[in-house]
């Protein structure tokens, strides 16, 4: 029966509610006392019962909770027959309850998702030296494993044959595929997009860097649910002191109504449901604009951080590589602009899709003798004309010699965190172009925002090279900036900074990010990025909107004044109450009762306010 009781509790605060609806609306409109009367008795059963449980459960373990006040008031309510505050009370303590529920429900299905990613199964070659489809399971290390085009990668590992480019996004992050080829290290997990590759098993199952980002996320996961509420700490001192002051002053004055008045009075009524007003307040102006807080200790920690930590790909960049910067050189650029659009047209490297939604509409020539370059880029016959698209690299190959200007301009793109497409024509360079993923439009201003809000330290954390990263950082005024990092680099990096006394809030997108969204004090997660990601965060900026992150900072800092501000309602009314019933004569139940609603509306007009929030 316990189990049923607790299990329906929404069900009850429901009915419970309408209720009380029907009650005082028979007694306003039709005058039927009767039918009000009954109906906030049926209200007051109906909603002790799930708190007059729990209160049982908590003297269980020696512990006087909120529930066994709540049900003692409810229960004293009865005794003087005040019905409506013994119905009243009880939907308010089960509608807070509700809503704290409701916002601070951590799911677990992010652990679902990122095993779900994993990959299952391997092509492993066998005695017979023949590559057979196993279970990724009995994979062991120095297997030798085949993968195909569009292929997961089974395990970590190393290329022993064979090239290709692999997307590492669930890793790193990065948007750009990566290019394989012999002696280069593969991690399980991870895509590829072109190509047939052999490698060597090196770390299998629990020990690959995809395993790791499991574990990590549980870990951190079951690290932040130790948090406590700050009602629950203060009734630990609250709840006795009421229950103590109630029994003394029945005892000496040998007036029992006056210790249920003590008991009536004393309920927290404005505490129960000030925390939470302000709360789902502040939670509704944040999906008004696009954010999504889960619960009063993300706004909690999220309202003192000090240090915000980003990933770059997706997060401060668009994670999308386009042509950033072009230069052009000589005569007859839109025959050379033709030229490179018809050898792009026939690659598949990820550069050639940027570069042909930069060129757009052109005349496509056909292309012959076709040669790829390891490392360096395209040679072909246009025309009859010799082109060369690629790197530095190839332009030396080619014999191209770029003039002062050329190397200059090749200096400042490099220097910007471009990645470099030259194209020569018969051995003259005739089109310089720069492709990055570009900074989000407006993110230097939201960062100085950030500062104005009093966040000191700024860090950008980044799969990328450090070059690229530098140049972002430049752009952006960071504090700092770190590339190379893999997802247990990160995660390692934000336990530092909290061990060292900082709140931290980490700011992600990938599947790569999860384990740091999931250690940091607050995890905050793009709304365009994985469910996994969106899962193991405490904040969803939706639609991607990096504008928002100022704004939600702001309206935390907002909500955890509100916050505080209606305990002190709270707690001083019940304070100048008691003090009013037990030294004066002016407090009587009547008027005690009236001043005790009306610190409840006090305290839900005072968090209403925060729908109405804007960041200045």
């Amino acid at each position: 029966m316990q189990i049923f009781i607790l299990k329906n509790k929404n069900k009850i605060t429901l009915i419970n509610g309408i209720l009380i609806a029907i009650g005082f609306l028979s007694k306003w409109i039709i005058g039927n006392e009767k039918v009000f009367a009954w109906s906030l008795i049926i209200a007051s059963i109906l909603g002790v019962m799930p708190i007059a449980i729990q209160a049982y459960q908590a003297l269980r373990v020696k512990v006087i909770s909120v529930d066994v006040l709540v049900t003692l008031a409810v229960a004293g309510a009865f005794i003087i027959k005040n019905y409506e505050e013994a119905a009243i009370v009880t939907f308010l303590f089960l509608f807070g309850a509700y809503l704290e529920q409701r916002t601070l429900n951590k799911t677990r299905s992010a652990i679902k998702e990122l095993t779900e990613m994993a990959p299952e199964s391997a092509l492993k070659q066998m005695e017979n030296r023949e590559f057979e489809e196993v279970d990724v399971d009995e994979v062991d290390v120095g297997d030798i494993l085949l993968v195909k085009t569009g292929a997961k990668v089974p395990v970590d590992g190393t290329v022993l044959s064979g090239e290709g480019s692999i997307n590492e996004a669930s890793i790193t992050g990065e948007s750009l595929p990566v290019e394989k080829e012999k002696d280069s290290d593969v991690y399980a997990g991870t895509i590829l997009d072109n190509g047939t590759i052999q490698i060597v098993a090196d770390r299998v199952g629990e020990d690959t860097t995809f395993g790791k980002i499991i574990e990590l996320v549980e870990e951190a996961q079951d690290s932040k649910s130790e948090a406590e509420r700050f009602i629950d700490k203060f009734s630990k001192y609250y709840t006795p002191a009421v229950l103590i002051l109630a029994l003394v002053v029945g005892l000496f004055t040998q007036k029992a109504e006056l210790a249920i008045t003590i008991l009536v009075l004393g309920c927290p009524g404005a505490l129960v449901i000030g925390v939470p007003v302000s709360n789902v307040a502040g939670i509704g102006n944040g999906a008004r604009n696009g954010i999504l807080l889960k619960g009063s200790e993300v706004i909690s920690d999220f309202s003192s951080l000090d240090t915000i930590v980003f990933d770059k790909t997706g997060t401060l960049t668009v994670g999308n590589p386009s042509v950033a910067e072009k230069q052009y050189y000589g005569d007859n650029i839109d025959e050379a602009l033709g030229y490179l659009a018809s050898v792009e047209r026939e690659s598949d490297h990820p550069l050639a899709k940027a570069v042909l939604e930069e060129i757009g509409e052109t005349a496509f020539s056909p292309v012959e003798n076709t040669e790829v370059i390891k490392g360096g880029g395209i040679v072909a016959d246009v025309n009859g004309h010799r082109i060369a698209v690629g790197n530095v690299a190839l332009m030396e190959k080619e014999n191209v010699k770029p003039d002062e200007k050329a190397r200059a301009d090749i200096a400042r793109f490099e220097k910007s965190g471009n990645s470099l497409v030259l194209t020569s024509v018969d051995g003259e360079l005739k089109i310089m172009m720069g492709v990055r993923d570009q900074i989000r439009t407006g993110v230097k201003e939201d960062l100085q925002k950030l500062k104005k809000l009093k966040v000191k330290n700024l860090v950008m954390l980044s799969g990328d090279n450090q070059g690229t990263v530098d140049a972002v950082s430049r752009e952006l005024g960071l504090t700092e900036a770190h590339g190379n990092m893999l997802p247990e680099d990160k995660s390692a990096y934000i336990k530092k900074l909290i061990d060292q006394g900082q709140i931290v809030a980490f700011v992600g997108d990938g599947v790569n990010d999860s384990p740091s969204l999931a250690l940091a004090n607050i995890g905050i997660a793009m709304g365009s990025g994985t469910d996994v990601a969106i899962e193991t965060s405490d904040v969803v900026l939706m639609n991607s909107d990096f504008s928002r992150l100022p704004h939600a900072l702001g309206l935390t800092k907002a909500t955890a004044r509100n916050m505080r501000q209606n305990i002190i309602i709270a707690v001083g009314v019940v304070l100048v109450l008691l003090s009013g019933l037990l030294f004066s004569e002016w407090v009587n139940m009547s008027v005690g009762m009236l001043v005790h609603e009306a610190s409840i509306l006090a305290v839900i007009l005072n968090g209403m306010r925060l729908l109405r929030y804007k960041l200045r």
